[in-house]
C-alpha cells in the first residue's frame, strides 16, 4: 500500500491511505472509499457481499454513496472506521496485519525532506541490506537446520530489505534521497549501540 495523503473534499477528511490502479499501477489520490466499493461491487454483488457478512442488502449498498449529513444518506463504510481506527491508534500493525491476511505487507512511505540528492548512497544500502538478508540466510543455514531464532532474523533481515527498497523507488519518484541517507545513519547509530 503506496501512495501519499489526498486532499480531503469539501468539508471531508483525508484519504490517508489511496490505493494503486491496478491497470498501470498509477496512484489514485482522489478515490474515495465509497468510489472503491462502487468498482468492488461491480465484480461481487452486493447481495452476495450482505449475505456473506450477515447483513442488510441496503447497508450494503449504503457503503457505495457518499456520506451526506444533510440528507443522511449513505453510512460510515468499513473502510472509513479502518481508517478512523489508524488515525486514532496510530498503529500500522493493524495495516501490517490487513495486508499478511491478504498475502502482501504494508510498507510505509518516507516522510518528505529536504531535496539534496543522494543517489550513490540509496543504491548501496539497499546492497548492503541485500548483502545482509543473505549473511543471514547462509549464517542460518550452515547446520541443514534453522532455528526459530534463526527464522526471526531472516525475517527481520527481509523486512528491512523490502522497507530499504521500496523507500528507495518512493525516492527516485520524488527525486529525494536525504531519507534513505538519514535512515542509513540512524541504522549505523544503533548497530554501534547495540555492539557498545
Amino acid at each position: 500500500m503506496r501512495g501519499k495523503f489526498a486532499r480531503p473534499p469539501e468539508g471531508g477528511t483525508p484519504n490517508l491511505f489511496p490505493l494503486a490502479k491496478v491497470a498501470g499501477l498509477f496512484h489514485r489520490l482522489v478515490m474515495q472509499s465509497h468510489e472503491l466499493l462502487r468498482e468492488v461491487f461491480d465484480k461481487m454483488t452486493p447481495k452476495q457481499v450482505a449475505a456473506d457478512l450477515g447483513l442488510s442488502l441496503s447497508t450494503v449498498y449504503k457503503w457505495s454513496e457518499p456520506p451526506d449529513p444533510a440528507s443522511g444518506s449513505g453510512v460510515v463504510n468499513p473502510l472509513d472506521r479502518i481508517e478512523a481506527l489508524l488515525r486514532s491508534t496510530r498503529d500500522h500493525r493493524l495495516v501490517q496485519w490487513i495486508c499478511q491476511r491478504c498475502g502482501g505487507f504494508f510498507i510505509q512511505n518516507p516522510k518528505n525532506v529536504q531535496h539534496p540528492h543522494y543517489l550513490i548512497p540509496a543504491t548501496n544500502q539497499i546492497v548492503q541490506e541485500f548483502a545482509d538478508l543473505l549473511h543471514a540466510i547462509a549464517t542460518a543455514t550452515a547446520d541443514d537446520h534453522i532455528t526459530q531464532a534463526e527464522a526471526k532474523q531472516i525475517r527481520a533481515r527481509w523486512e528491512e530489505l523490502k522497507s530499504v527498497t521500496e523507500g528507495f523507488v518512493a525516492c527516485c519518484e520524488q527525486g529525494n534521497f536525504s531519507h534513505i541517507r538519514n535512515h542509513r545513519h540512524h541504522g549505523a547509530a544503533t548497530s554501534i549501540q547495540a555492539q557498545g
